[in-house]
């Protein structure tokens, strides 16, 4: 899992232009986008991230087992894998968009002579066969294209990060809630054993009463507070009752507070150094994804400024029609045509313009 969130700090981090680098226009975009200050970046951050498994630190089987029922079982990392799938097939799409177009058509027809004979009319049918093929390509003239590939891969990289962000986030409140189970059934425990004791000593305080070693107000307070144990008892089962549901929560199991704990707590080692905070941000999914989603903003009102620029498509054809369904495959036969068209918007009722201001907002 670190090595994942690793991943995509450093291909954020390192590889993402900057918001304002992306226009085309810097004289006019970079004054409503400005760039991030220097201090702010992470890219030159010295020193490495920390090695190992936080995880195995804890030396419990039974931790790391429920979370990893969890990270396979939890609804929400459901959802965000399929949010991982929905963004990858986007990114497929809009590449392929940008790819040539080829489409195909037949069709079988016939053409007839009509002879009226008796009253009767009998039509004589002359078959007729067609193939048509169709291609299309726009060229990327300036760019707009590229800047819908690139931010369809950003929104990849920040969907992937946020899977890596829930999957950090239901490891750790599973692996806490594991914890917290056990403090419960242990402070649980130490009630009961209380509770025991408390009751002891009533009998005790009883006994010495019937001897007239007591007097009636230790009988009373001896009383009380073995009730006031025993309503501790049903307080610490509530609260081990509920951090077992929150933990069967979080497994995708169904919240009957059935799991079982040994009520113990796991020792740590001293725990080891952590690297500087601008390192510790560099490793964070979140904010590789924040990261991704700025980039995609950029690029995306980047491609709406693109739009109000001309473009160039190219489209081709070939079509044959013949009475022998042998001669639409010969090539001698086959007419083709073959068309470039330059098209400059001129007037979208202010459509293209207002999406380009739509796309600056979204970005700043």
């Amino acid at each position: 899992m670190t090595r994942a969130v690793l991943l995509f700090g450093t291909v954020l981090l390192s590889g993402c232009a900057s918001v304002s680098g992306i226009a085309g226009d810097p004289v006019e975009y970079a004054a409503e986008l400005p760039e991030a200050p220097e201090t702010w970046r992470a890219a030159g951050v010295s020193g490495e991230a920390p090695a190992g498994d936080w995880l195995a630190q804890f030396n419990d089987s039974v931790m790391t087992a429920l979370v990893e029922e969890a990270l396979t079982a939890n609804p929400t990392l459901s959802a965000r894998l399929a949010a991982v799938e929905a963004a990858a097939a986007q990114s497929r799409s809009v590449y392929g968009r940008t790819l040539p177009s080829v489409s195909a058509s037949a069709s079988a027809g016939g053409t007839s002579n009509g002879i009226p004979i008796g009253g009767n009319i009998d039509r004589v049918t002359d078959p007729a066969y067609g193939l048509g093929l169709n291609v299309r390509w726009e060229a990327d003239l300036w760019g707009r294209l590229r800047s819908g590939i690139d931010a369809a891969q950003a929104d990849l990289i920040a969907s992937e990060a946020d899977l890596a962000a829930a999957q950090l986030a239901i490891a750790a409140q599973t692996a806490i809630s594991w914890i917290n189970l056990n403090a419960a059934l242990a402070q649980e425990r130490v009630a009961v054993e209380t509770y025991e004791a408390r009751q002891q000593i009533e009998s005790l305080t009883e006994r010495r009463f019937t001897r007239g070693l007591s007097t009636a107000l230790d009988v009373r307070l001896s009383r009380s507070a073995l009730a006031g144990a025993e309503a501790i008892i049903a307080g610490r089962r509530q609260a081990s009752g509920e951090a077992a549901r929150r933990l069967e929560i979080l497994l995708g199991r169904y919240p009957a507070a059935e799991i079982d704990a040994l009520a113990e707590i796991p020792s740590l080692p001293p725990i080891g150094a952590g690297g500087n905070p601008a390192l510790l941000l560099s490793r964070r999914p979140d904010v590789a994804a924040a990261e991704a989603r700025i980039t995609a903003a950029g690029l995306r009102a980047e491609q709406a400024r693109l739009a109000l620029l001309p473009s160039l498509s190219i489209t081709g054809s070939a079509s044959n029609n013949q009475v022998e369904l042998a001669d639409i495959f010969d090539p001698e036969r086959i007419a083709a045509q073959l068309i470039a068209s330059l098209t400059q918007p001129l007037f979208t009722g202010g459509a293209l313009k207002a999406d380009r201001d739509a796309a600056r907002a979204r970005a700043r």
